[in-house]
């Protein structure tokens, strides 16, 4: 059984709580001239004709978006007789990513592409066509960009606003043609001038499989949403995605489980259309609060090392992804516990900090970064030095390229790869690409041999000579290759202790140069190899 987002109190909590000011800001914008077939919404008649009308909704890259419209009736309708042509739909043509919130009351056609019946519009939770018998008529809407996006601006306390779903939301329908029940009688006549409004709660095809959370952190409560896969067993061990919303998903008091809604972040990972991998992934999204990266990092390890103490999640496999403002924490989060991820996913986000990149390429978490080449909130310059600091801290510990090129990935997008104009939401493009998410779960956490690799050049009896030292830091004793040009030699360290070896070098110079240390030794009971190389200067020796 899937779990629903908001039941009951939880969803109705959220709605009321911003019902009355969207209709205030509706009510105060500047009215502007709808389509011809938009007419002026009147609620339907209970009892006759149209019963009901209620918005289903799909989470799309560039989020939430109604894309059927079930109407009910008082008796089975004959789905035979119906065509899209009995029915026109309308909804507001506003999109926040693209729009002013004026535009918001401006409704835009919504062309119908079928039309059948269900006996139970719950089964569009769970079916992507649960076409019966039944008294429910169900609109599917042509997949268009245009009109029936669900998040709207929220609260704006400086220029950066926050952002909801609609509690209140202007899709509504006409019905142009005469629909009857199956035994012929007429249900409700066609009435061109009457437009129905919806009048039930969405049917929330992603979203609604969530479970809405309050965690209280040790600095203050966290709003956050999990979903468990269909047949979750606790004797198992699932993948675990953190996703990490933006600046403008963050809770404001009205907004609760907006980040579900806004982007794919959430939603992708439990859809095999969006993998490409049928794997039963655990998904945990935490709401930030717009306040610090340090503060809310440190408040999201603890909501995850709280939610994996309490669910299957299997410890090798947990992963990190954001969009724009989440990258702060996804940095601060691998900088400062990096023990605790296999591997990120970062798309359109902040620059990090200089002294985050050498703690994550010390611990060797794999990240792949994203960004659009035009975006205009955050620049892919800064992008691309975090990528290229990131590289570089991998030099400086001495891994080679190879391992370099699987630690560390970098796209840029170019504006032809955004299917709508937001080039800062580089999230749509990475994750319209199956491989890269099939890369972040191919991620898994391996033992680290833990050992402290030095260089030094030196002159002995005019001779400039190289010297490896090689520490062990670990509990297990371990087996280190040294090579330098030619030359080989072998080292057996115990643990905590170190060895040196000094190449054999006749000459008074020493060109600049590698040296190349392979260790061999065990952790928590596993095999474990590493190669790391590392840069000498040049000497010359009187």
């Amino acid at each position: 059984m899937r779990r629903p987002l908001r039941t009951g109190t939880a969803r109705a909590r959220t709605r009321a709580a911003a019902a009355a000011a969207v209709a205030a800001l509706v009510a105060a914008t500047v009215a502007v001239a709808a389509p011809a077939s938009a007419v002026p919404a009147t609620p339907a008649a209970p009892g006759a004709g149209v019963l009901s009308v209620t918005p289903v909704t799909e989470v799309g890259s560039y989020g939430q978006q109604v894309t059927h419209v079930v109407v009910e009736y008082g008796d089975a309708v004959d789905a035979a007789r119906l065509t899209p042509g009995d029915f026109a739909v309308a909804d507001s043509v506003y999109n926040f990513r693209f729009h002013g919130v004026e535009r918001l009351p401006e409704l835009v056609d919504r062309p119908v592409a079928d039309v059948w019946t269900t006996d139970d519009p719950a089964r569009l939770l769970d079916e992507d066509r649960p076409a019966a018998p039944g008294r429910f008529v169900v609109l599917e809407l042509v997949d268009s960009p245009d009109g029936g996006w669900t998040v709207v601006v929220s609260l704006c306390p400086t220029f950066l606003c926050s952002v909801r779903v609609n509690p209140d939301q202007l899709t509504q329908v006409t019905q142009l043609g005469d629909v009857h029940a199956t035994d012929g009688t007429l249900l409700a006549g066609g009435d061109p001038a009457t437009a129905h409004r919806t009048t039930a709660e969405p049917i929330d095809r992603e979203v609604d499989q969530f479970v809405l959370r309050t965690f209280a952190s040790s600095t203050g409560d966290v709003e956050y949403a999990y979903r468990l896969p269909d047949g979750y067993d606790p004797a198992r061990a699932y993948p675990l995605v953190v996703a990490l919303p933006g600046h403008g998903m963050g809770f404001d008091g009205q907004n609760l489980g907006v980040q579900l809604a806004s982007d794919m972040l959430t939603t992708a990972w439990f859809q095999e259309s969006w993998t490409g991998t049928d794997e039963d992934v655990i998904v945990l999204a935490p709401q930030n609060r717009r306040v610090d990266k340090v503060t809310e990092g440190a408040q999201a390890v603890e909501l995850v090392e709280a939610f994996l103490a309490e669910h299957a999640v299997d410890r090798d496999r947990v992963y990190a992804t954001s969009v724009s403002y989440g990258s702060q924490l996804l940095w601060e989060m691998f900088s400062e516990r990096p023990d605790l991820f296999a591997g990120g996913l970062l798309t359109g986000g902040f620059p990090a900090d200089a002294d985050e990149l050498p703690r994550i390429a010390q611990a060797e978490v794999p990240l792949w970064i994203t960004h659009g080449t035009n975006d205009h909130l955050l620049p892919v310059a800064n992008a691309r030095a975090s990528y290229d600091g990131l590289v570089a801290a991998h030099r400086a510990l001495g891994r080679t390229e190879t391992r370099i090129t699987e630690l560390v990935r970098w796209t840029e997008y170019g504006d032809e790869a955004f299917t709508l104009p937001d080039h800062h939401l580089a999230s749509a493009p990475t994750y319209e690409d199956a491989t890269i998410l099939q890369w972040l779960l191919a991620q898994e956490k391996r033992p680290q041999a833990a050992f402290r690799l030095e260089v030094a050049t030196q002159c002995h009896a005019h001779r400039a000579v190289p010297t490896v030292t090689v520490t062990n830091d670990g509990d297990q004793r371990l087996r280190a290759a040294v090579s330098a040009g030619d030359s080989r030699h072998t080292l057996t360290v115990p643990a905590g202790k170190d060895r040196f070896h000094r190449f054999t070098h006749r000459a008074a110079q020493l060109p600049a140069g590698t040296v190349t240390v392979t260790v061999e030794t065990v952790v928590d009971g596993v095999d474990v190899t590493d190669t790391r190389t590392v840069a000498h200067d040049a000497l010359t020796c009187r």
